[in-house]
């Protein structure tokens, strides 16, 4: 028997002025259609909790391909265990701060340890193991940081890095 794990799904520009429209409930069907089980959803921004026996590489795979059938582009996934996230959430080195300003960038590999930026005011950025944590003490909306390795990822504040943790443990 092989053992399920509860995975979460991060798309990368879904449902924004950048990315392409994908209605949840369109993504919940993909993933459902897809053999994956307790398919579920959270906010707009595509975030696809589900459990299935398959390892991290295999379910990114499968939902990528299944995105693109639908929509006829490539969209990107990074894919975390509900463990991964909730380890996420736990390694948070800003952790007097407001979560609401506090991004994630999620990667697929480790991010280099000397991060290229531009565009830096206050802006404090920190490595981790797969992400990338960002500080935008005046909030990320109002911030003119770029940091080219971001576009290989995705990016979450981390009040949702934590429900989605615990959505993913429920």
């Amino acid at each position: 028997m092989v053992a399920r794990k509860s995975y979460i799904g991060l798309l990368r520009a879904v449902n924004t002025s950048a990315g392409h429209k994908l209605p949840m409930a369109e993504l919940r069907q993909l993933a459902e259609d897809a053999g994956f089980d307790d398919v579920r959803t959270y906010i707009a921004s595509g975030n696809l909790l589900f459990t299935s026996g398959k390892s991290e590489r295999q379910v990114k795979k499968i939902i990528e391909e299944a995105l693109a059938g639908h929509a006829g582009k490539t969209s990107d996934v990074v894919i975390r265990t509900g463990a991964e996230m909730r380890q996420v959430e736990l390694d948070n080195p800003f952790r007097s701060e407001n979560w609401s300003r506090i991004g994630v960038i999620f990667l697929d590999h480790p991010p280099p340890r000397r991060l290229e930026e531009r565009g830096v005011k206050n802006e404090v950025l920190v490595p981790g193991k797969r992400e990338i944590y960002v500080h935008y003490p005046d909030g990320m909306g109002r911030s003119k940081l770029k940091i080219p390795i971001a576009r290989f990822g995705t990016t979450r504040n981390l009040n949702t890095v934590s429900k989605l943790a615990d959505l993913a443990s429920s």
